[in-house]
């Protein structure tokens, strides 16, 4: 066979075979020798550090012992069997315990020889005793790829092991895989990067990533690998962005016209904040281009985002174009209509609602005004998007709440003109600058950082649950001052995993405390029919109930000014990103508002960390931030989608440095050398011909 490489099949690296290779496969996304490289270790375990018996404690996370083991004995029955060894150093003797696989540890351990272990110490009855250690006989290690003081440790599954493919089984395929192809390796950044970032090589970085030879070369190893998968994502980015912006023509909107004046010097009912004022600037200087605009607006709840679009689209109508806006929900869809329609008034232009329940008679005359162009502006759902909806002459359009639309939902829009129309995309969930960078790296992005003059920040608190008493005595003062309150749950039904206050029980408690005909109570939640729930949500905005009792279905969409108090039960079990979208559910009115998060006695440390933050901070940015710290990039809200997110060894929530080094670097890059013609970018223009991009980045918007 010829010489193994990188791209060689898994199942031919000596020690894999058929069955190995299935379940790296499956369980590892393995298929090459290169992937099964790019599997990193998740930590390491200094191996020139020893600990005494004597110096063990509990807290420690993990020691490794020089010993030597003196017994071992098969104690209990059936369930209850284990096999207990008496371990012994100079400075005293403890236990080694198992509970599994007790017959081939009895075979592969000898009694009398000299064992290094790793393990987490813990105790029992006074005893030093470590569960399942790693054992290795102890003996001088030859010289070879494998010799190290850092050991490496890899993830692993159940599947994995049965395979003998733990933590130890996949460091021993490493090192096979290191000895077969390193030599071929090549390495995939320009020298002068290397040299100009003071970066390892890439073969030294593979090899001291899995086997490093000390800490400071393992570290070296670590930020060499992180840098380059920053960079390829950047590069890929923006080349992206590079070519949409020579690829795709975009309407030029000239004028600042009638309809735009009239509504800014009659209409609007507050004056624009300065983050208005500067991301309007940014888009009226964008669509003047000539180039297609994809821009990227984030700003929290309630700091006018929908004006901003407003008036976008009145750009787009004063130059002769038609506009329209999407939004994940039929209530989300519908609130921007009447709020859009209440702030134009009757004069300024014509605007309509298109959604899943339009009566079929009304859907016709829409088509019909849309195509003849005496409709200016379309709100509406994915109905939007559908073949039957044309427009004359579509020139803007805004996606709200991006991250619940598909990328091929998106495009259909963009195929609605010959010339695809401007696309400006908002939310109200603030990503963290590193995420943004990742995740819409080939966008332009506009951040509205203020909240109107007059608004009074939310006052969050906190309360346990055995000070329910006060927080039902407060809602009976705010319902008394004819204000209404929302109450969310986590779960509809009691889950037999999870001890939650659910929402059919807390709601006979409700009705205990707040009994009719005094207090009337809207329920919504995610399992309810739509015209049920939107009957109940449409009974508590006209006032007719003071209490909606709800699951998460409110989190978006529901604009109630006068809802002064959410109260949110287990709110230690919501992520913090949530819990800020459900407090921005109050607020919208002149009255002060407050947020009360409910939890148990019982908090752990990160749920204790999210509560204090809630609690100290309205600045959505902030908490995303520490939203992103806590939970990682992955598990935010839409990121997984994206693809580009599965990173094999940076880490969006710590590498934040690198991460805007490498993108000031491609940015260097693409400004001298823009089709990366030079000599010293040819690596960089080869991976990017051969590399397809995880999504389909030209259409994303």
């Amino acid at each position: 066979m010829a010489e193994l490489s990188t791209a060689t099949p898994i199942e031919y690296l000596k020690g894999v075979g058929p069955q190995k290779a299935d379940v790296l496969k499956k369980e590892l996304q393995v298929f090459t020798i290169g992937d099964l490289l790019q599997v990193f270790p998740f930590r390491y375990i200094d191996r020139t550090k020893f600990h005494k018996i004597r110096e063990l404690h509990p807290d420690m996370i993990g020691a490794q012992v020089l010993g030597r083991l003196m017994s071992l004995k098969e104690v209990g029955e059936k369930r209850g069997k284990r096999l207990i060894a008496a371990f012994k150093d100079d400075t005293g003797i403890m236990e080694l315990v198992w509970f599994q696989s007790l017959s081939f540890i009895k075979k592969s351990l000898t009694v009398g020889s000299a064992y290094i272990i790793y393990g987490k110490p813990s105790e029992f009855n006074g005893m030093l005793s470590i569960t399942h250690p790693e054992m290795e006989r102890y003996q001088q290690q030859e010289k070879r790829i494998g010799n190290m003081t850092m050991q490496p440790v890899y993830s692993s599954t159940e599947k994995l092991k049965k395979f003998n493919l733990d933590s130890k089984g996949i460091q021993k395929l490493q090192q096979v895989a290191l000895e077969t192809v390193w030599r071929g390796m090549q390495e995939t950044l320009p020298p002068h990067l290397l040299e100009r970032q003071k970066l390892m090589g890439y073969q030294q970085a593979m090899l001291n990533i899995h086997f490093p030879q000390n800490e400071q070369l393992m570290h070296a190893a670590i930020r060499r690998l992180k840098f380059e998968e920053l960079f390829f994502i950047q590069l890929r980015l923006l080349r992206n962005k590079q070519l949409n912006t020579q690829k795709y023509k975009g309407h030029r909107f000239t004028e600042v016209g009638e309809k735009f004046n009239a509504f800014f010097t009659e209409r609007l009912p507050f004056p624009l904040t300065n983050a208005q004022k500067r991301v309007i600037k940014e888009i009226r200087t964008d669509c003047n281009t000539g180039a297609q605009m994809n821009r990227l607006v984030q700003g929290d709840v309630g700091s006018g985002k929908t004006v901003v679009a407003l008036m976008s689209m009145l750009l787009a109508i004063d130059n002769g174009f038609q506009a329209c806006m999407m939004a994940p929900t039929e209530i989300l869809a519908t609130q921007h209509y009447l709020g859009l329609k209440e702030l134009l008034g009757e004069d300024i232009c014509t605007i309509k609602l298109l959604t899943g329940s339009t009566p079929a008679k009304a859907r016709r005359i829409i088509h019909q005004e849309l195509e003849e162009g005496t409709l200016d502006i379309l709100i509406g759902t994915h109905a939007l998007i559908e073949d039957k909806v044309k427009f004359k002459n579509i020139g803007f359009v805004v996606i709200d709440e991006q991250h619940r639309f598909g990328v091929e939902q998106r495009a259909k829009l963009w195929r609605k003109n010959v010339i695809p129309p401007h696309m400006l995309v908002m939310t109200a969930t603030p990503i963290p600058r590193t995420l943004a960078m990742t995740m819409y790296g080939d966008l332009d992005i506009s951040v509205i950082d203020e909240l109107p003059a007059g608004r009074k920040p939310i006052k969050t608190v906190h309360f346990f649950e055995n000070q329910r008493l006060r927080v039902f005595g407060f809602m009976r003062e705010e319902i008394a001052k004819g204000r209404q309150v929302y109450i969310v749950y986590p779960l509809i039904k009691e889950s037999e995993k999870m001890d939650l206050l659910f929402l059919e029980a807390g709601l006979e408690s409700l009705m205990r405390e707040f009994p009719l005909p005094n207090y009337k109570i809207s329920i919504v939640h995610g399992k309810m029919p739509v015209k049920d729930k939107d009957f109940e949500m449409q009974r508590f905005v006209k006032g007719e109930t003071q209490i909606m009792v709800a699951t998460t279905v409110i989190e978006v969409g529901v604009n109630v000014p006068n809802a002064s108090v959410m109260v949110i039960e287990n709110s230690e079990r919501f992520g913090l990103s949530q819990l800020h979208q459900l407090r921005g559910r109050v607020g919208r009115g002149a009255e002060q508002s407050f947020c009360v998060l409910m939890s148990s006695n019982k908090l752990s440390k990160e749920g204790r960390t999210r509560l204090e933050t809630m609690v100290r901070t309205n600045d959505g940015f902030e908490i995303a931030e520490v939203d992103l710290q806590l939970r990682g990039p992955g598990d935010l809200s839409g990121t997984q989608q994206s693809g580009v997110l599965e990173m094999k060894i940076a880490d969006l929530a710590k590498d934040q440095a690198i991460l805007a080094e490498a993108r000031n670097l491609v940015i260097q890059i693409f400004q001298e050398d823009p089709n990366l013609l030079q000599e010293q970018h040819q690596r960089l223009a080869h991976y990017l011909n051969r590399s397809s991009p995880a999504i389909s980045w030209d259409k994303i918007s």
